[in-house]
């Protein structure tokens, strides 16, 4: 197999469709200078998603040879080998990997697509992660008519896109995910580097016009949101989407990133509008293009080298992924796909959200940063009232930062970026960068508000950074569930999810799990199907008897109706004196 490794790539792996129907890769890797003992493993994690995901327990059959013979493999631990070699004899490894995980995250193989991520397919060579890499997709039987792409340098590539592809290290190997299958694709230039935007699984009514000079206005209102004229720091980039039934999310990549949205998000012929979950998978593109700036290349310093043999930690999420959310949507508006309404209605939900979480009087956006591999990812009933999400906070603390800086009137947040991107010589950063570079432009130091909006609990000067400029806040009366500090799905049902610290709910003794029957009011009992019947059935009682079932056990509890709560309502005052803040390109 060494022999179809490229010139100077040392390391090579061969990746082939298996069995469609097992949903198996069939990996051969190559090395043609091995270690008298040479280790290999296989990442635990991947960059972005921040939980340890053990993705060899996926991987079976392996198996080495040396020189035409079978070499013994010895399992270290859960995800690291040990090959006893003949130094620098050529070592063969082979082996499966199973591909059933639909996300983003790991692999995906059936007879209609193939996807993988290189951390759940490509074991590391220990020793030689600085040496180039190569990649050769196989266009094997019954996928011969499928079509391939990544971000990875090609080498020598079919007009379908199989063939070989080289990475400079192990690291830009797995940070460039492949996408396989009978796919929808277009190129386009922004900041004068070339574009591809591909989707998988869209139907017939899919407008890919729109959604290609959508993507094309995002790409470029961001190039020159970080570099004014000037090229971005990759030399091409790579969408890839993938249209399913009833799925959400992004990852990104160095120079390419992985998305899944509902079918029904994408944009449809004929269709003028701007629906809501066409905005929502438009936010989605945004964050992880900004990504490419924000993470992957000016990134926290305990990521300049990544482990991917444990958890990697870092307080500094609720700027990477917090700052990125807020400038998603931000840059939607400054880029013209949303107007000044959308915008704020989008920032409004990320208010409330926030508000709605008791979470953040107990845990700091920066602890909540460090504590996202056992608890962000790992999210449970008491989550809401634990921890607080670094990125609804992450963005409202950069909104804070903001429009602070804007209302003193020496800079902004965006100035700001660009000089920690100038500072950091895009790369390693710490929160003292970030405070260097605030007093710098801001005038003074802002040592207290990183002290009370990243290390602290207490509640964000929302109402007070907004007024300024030109948004006002109405309360309104919120939801039931948020009355009574609740959160229920109601499919089949009323059952009890989340139980809201502190909240009427809690008082009661209802439990997150319980199934909530029904409602007895003055001796008369009632049937519940949704929860807001409940206020119907009550008219005028302050007082009633929740009838839930618990392991089977019927229980009667008394529950006393809170005065209504309330939840935000943002409004536009002042148009003009909001559009430096919401159309600035400053």
């Amino acid at each position: 197999m060494t022999s179809s490794s490229p010139r100077g790539a040392s390391v090579h792996y061969r990746v082939e469709a298996a069995d469609l129907h097992a949903h198996l890769f069939r990996v051969t890797l190559s090395i043609d200078q091995p270690a008298a003992q040479q280790r290999v493993s296989l990442p635990v994690w991947i960059p972005g998603s921040y939980l340890v995901r053990e993705f060899s327990k996926n991987l079976q059959r392996l198996a080495a040879r040396q020189a035409g013979r079978a070499v013994a493999v010895q399992q270290v631990d859960k995800h690291n080998w040990q090959i006893e070699c003949v130094p620098s004899s050529p070592l063969v490894l082979t082996y499966e990997v199973y591909a059933f995980d639909n996300s983003v995250r790991t692999a995906w193989l059936d007879t209609q697509r193939g996807f993988f991520n290189g951390t759940s397919l490509c074991l590391k060579v220990h020793g030689q992660e600085s040496v180039v890499h190569s990649l050769e997709l196989v266009a094997g039987k019954g996928i011969a008519h499928w079509e391939a792409a990544t971000g990875l340098a090609p080498h020598k590539v079919g007009k379908r896109g199989f063939g070989t592809y080289l990475a400079a290290d192990y690291d830009e190997l797995v940070d460039c995910p492949v996408e396989m299958g009978t796919f929808w694709s277009a190129d386009f230039k922004a900041g004068g580097v070339p574009h591809r935007l591909v989707v998988a699984g869209a139907v017939e009514s899919f407008d890919s016009a729109r959604l290609l000079a959508d993507v094309h206005k995002i790409c470029e209102t961001e190039i020159r949101f970080w570099h004014d004229r000037k090229r971005p720091p990759h030399k091409s980039y790579l969408f890839m989407l993938n249209a399913v039934d009833d799925g959400y999310g992004g990852l990104e990549h160095r120079n390419s990133t992985a998305l899944i949205a509902s079918r029904r998000d994408l944009p449809r012929l004929g269709e003028a509008r701007m629906t809501d979950g066409y905005v929502t998978l438009l936010g989605l593109i945004s964050h992880e293009y900004f990504h490419t700036w924000n993470v992957k290349h000016l990134r926290p310093a305990e990521f300049t080298h990544y482990d991917y043999g444990r958890e990697n930690y870092t307080q500094l999420l609720w700027f990477f992924e917090g700052f990125t959310s807020y400038y998603d949507d931000l840059l939607l508006r400054r880029g013209g796909l949303i107007d000044d309404a959308t915008y704020l209605k989008l920032l409004n939900k990320t208010i409330n959200q926030v508000l709605q979480t008791p979470g953040r009087e107990v845990q700091a956006v920066a602890q909540a940063s460090f504590d996202a591999w056992v608890k962000y990812y790992r999210q449970d009933e008491n989550t809401a009232n634990a921890t607080v999400s670094y990125y609804t906070k992450g963005a409202l603390v950069a909104l804070c930062f903001d429009l602070t800086l804007r209302a003193e009137g020496h800079t902004n947040l965006d100035e700001v970026m660009r000089a920690l991107w100038v500072r950091c010589k895009a790369g390693p950063m710490t929160e003292a960068d970030f405070a260097a570079v605030l007093k710098e432009l801001g005038g003074r130091a802002f040592t207290r508000e990183i002290a009370a909006w990243v290390h602290g609990t207490r509640e964000l000067p929302l109402e007070d950074v907004l007024q300024p400029h030109g948004i006002g806040v109405l309360e309104e009366p919120s939801q039931l569930q948020q009355r009574l500090g609740v959160r229920v799905t109601e499919a089949s049902g009323i059952q009890v999810k989340t139980v809201l610290r502190g909240g009427a709910a809690e008082q009661a003794g209802i439990a997150a799990n319980d199934e909530w029957l029904g409602v007895e009011v003055a001796g008369t009992g009632w049937r519940l199907t949704k929860l807001d019947d409940l206020l119907f059935y009550a008219g005028a009682h302050k007082k009633v008897t929740a009838l839930v079932a618990r392991d089977r056990r019927m229980l009667r509890l008394e529950l006393n109706l809170p005065p209504a709560v309330t939840t935000w309502r943002l409004v536009l005052r002042d148009a003009a004196r909001a559009q430096p803040w919401l159309a600035s390109h400053a």
